[in-house]
């Protein structure tokens, strides 16, 4: 563990996005208490904006990269960067932010620096959109490190998001490794022993994996398909 708190600071807060979502009004203190830590919730509850905030203060890119990758992508600012304070025992600077729908350009980064021998040796646009990201998670993530991840199954088929679980226990175990996830699924959200905080109701709250509206549909829909889809569409 090396984050273990995020703190929204009380001093006057601008009006409008991202103040006016129900999560930030609400939120002062958020502990953070497992290695691996998921974000759940309906979009537009505030799970990226969160998530951006903090890998800007971390100085991560928001747009998608580490502290070195140094490159713009419109609207991939953080407005609430400026109003959080992290806390950290001990401090870490190496790390990562994936921004899963940004990552084209983080790609085009990668190939104009001519830096993609860290990330297997092959151009990232070259590869398949989930090739590419296991490209990402094999070759450029190593020990004592923070991974801020934005919905990383984007790209993923249920066999990847397996495989990407294997990958995080071996991060976790071997390497030292701390990791925020915002996700929608519920393979991810399977890891053992990792804490989901759920941004449902208007406030950040913890639950177990079975509570989590994702899990819930996900397997009301497989149990009873039929009937699940005649209810749908005959509404």
């Amino acid at each position: 563990m090396f984050l273990n708190k995020v703190t929204l600071l009380n001093e006057e807060r601008k009006k409008g996005y991202p103040f006016n979502i129900p999560v930030v009004q609400s939120l002062t203190e958020l502990e953070l208490t497992h290695p691996v830590t998921y974000l759940v919730g309906e979009n537009g509850s505030g799970k990226s904006t969160l998530l951006e905030g903090i890998a800007d203060v971390c100085g991560f890119n928001t747009a998608g990269g580490g502290r070195n990758n140094q490159y713009e992508v419109d609207a991939a600012g953080s407005d609430l960067s400026d109003y959080l304070r992290l806390s950290w025992m001990p401090k870490v600077t190496n790390g990562f932010f994936l921004r899963a729908e940004s990552f084209y350009q983080f790609a085009s980064h990668v190939d104009q620096m001519g830096s993609y021998d860290a990330y297997g040796g092959k151009s990232l646009h070259h590869q398949s959109h989930g090739e590419s990201f296991m490209s990402l998670f094999l070759n450029r993530f190593d020990g004592r490190a923070l991974y801020l991840l934005d919905e990383p199954e984007a790209a993923l088929s249920p066999q990847r998001q397996l495989t990407f679980l294997r990958i995080i226990h071996e991060l976790v175990e071997e390497e030292n490794c701390q990791f925020i996830i915002a996700t929608h699924s519920p393979i991810l959200l399977g890891y053992p022993g990792a804490s989901i905080l759920s941004f449902d109701g208007g406030a950040i709250q913890a639950i177990d994996y079975e509570q989590t509206h994702h899990v819930q549909v996900t397997k009301y829909f497989l149990d009873h398909r039929e009937k699940f889809l005649k209810e749908l569409f005959e509404e």
